[in-house]
């Protein structure tokens, strides 16, 4: 780890100029006395650093010496420093290397573009987790990791939605998506593409049978085809409702999903919605706003709804 620790000394040193030789045993984790054979090492290989004893001595670099990125705009500099949160990293065991690494770059950076890059990461900050979601199982994303790093076919135990129990499958892994805050294993699954919440995976098991994706097909390609299976269901059924205009923006919020335009102005009170569901029962979630929301068309989903909340009534009378 020596070379590794020489790059982390010098561009420590072109980012902060003179640093005590005590601070950098520290932040390397090493002796005092290894700094200063490091520092040895660096000006044999050409590098003019230098050590100043005393009070306000330090380890330096000659004035003008650096590193450089070549070519890196001062737009791509920002963009490195605009991060999700550490969560995501921190689930695959990368929250430390992270850091480390944008050290390194910051100071690799060519003077102009720092000031904006360390802006950059201070002002703007990614949070890719929603709001009011509640305790999540706790998933080793990064055993599931090792799994599919492991070139092998995976025996997964996996309980669909709205199951009791788990079932075993043989798939063949494509990698791992992080979508607001939850992971997904994506895999083929008798050559077909399949997505797996990896909160309901009960096990897991790496087998010695190599595996199997099809030919030419990538992680993002699979992915962008799974999701479109999903934004993109046929609206079977168009609702047409009236929302409470004090409730509005936590209706769109929840439900904008399924909204097919803007609301429509419909009184002082009251806004009108059209929503596409792809099956007339899923118009009972909006039982969940009371009456802040009525459902006016067609006559059948007003009568889902009105017999839901009947059956509801007669469930706590």
């Amino acid at each position: 780890m020596k070379s590794d620790r020489l790059l982390s000394i010098l561009l420590l040193l072109q980012t902060r100029g003179r640093v005590p030789a005590a601070e950098l045993a520290d932040r390397l984790e090493v002796s005092t006395r290894t700094i200063y054979r490091d520092v040895e090492a660096l000006s044999t290989a050409g590098v003019p650093v230098y050590a100043e004893r005393g009070r306000h001595g330090g380890i330096s670099l000659l004035p003008g010496f650096r590193t450089d990125v070549t070519g890196l705009t001062s737009d791509e500099a920002r963009a490195l420093f605009v991060l999700a949160e550490q969560g995501t990293h921190a689930a695959l065991g990368l929250d430390g290397a992270l850091g480390s690494a944008l050290r390194k770059v910051m100071a690799a950076l060519p003077a102009p573009h720092r000031p904006a890059a360390e802006e950059m990461s201070r002002r703007v900050l990614i949070d890719p987790q929603r709001w009011m979601v509640g305790p999540q199982p706790a998933v080793d994303v990064g055993a599931l990791q090792d799994a599919v790093f492991a070139e092998r076919r995976l025996s997964i135990r996996y309980r669909r939605s709205g199951a009791r129990t788990a079932r075993t499958y043989t798939v063949d892994p494509y990698g791992l998506v992080a979508k607001a805050g939850t992971w997904y294993l994506v895999a083929d699954r008798n050559g077909s593409p399949r997505l797996f919440h990896t909160d309901r995976l009960t096990a897991l098991t790496v087998t010695e049978e190599p595996v199997r994706r099809r030919a030419g097909v990538e992680l993002a390609e699979v992915w962008h085809a799974l999701r479109r299976g999903i934004d993109e269901q046929p609206a079977v059924v168009r609702i047409r409702a009236r929302v409470r205009r004090t409730r509005l923006d936590m209706f769109v919020r929840i439900i904008g999903a399924w909204l097919t335009g803007a609301p429509q102005e419909h009184d002082a009170e009251w806004v009108t919605v059209e929503l596409g569901y792809p099956a007339l029962g899923a118009v009972r979630q909006l039982l969940q706003f009371g009456t802040d929301v009525e459902v006016l068309d067609p006559p059948e989903a007003r009568r889902t709804v009105a017999e839901t909340a009947t059956t509801i009534a007669r469930a706590y009378g």
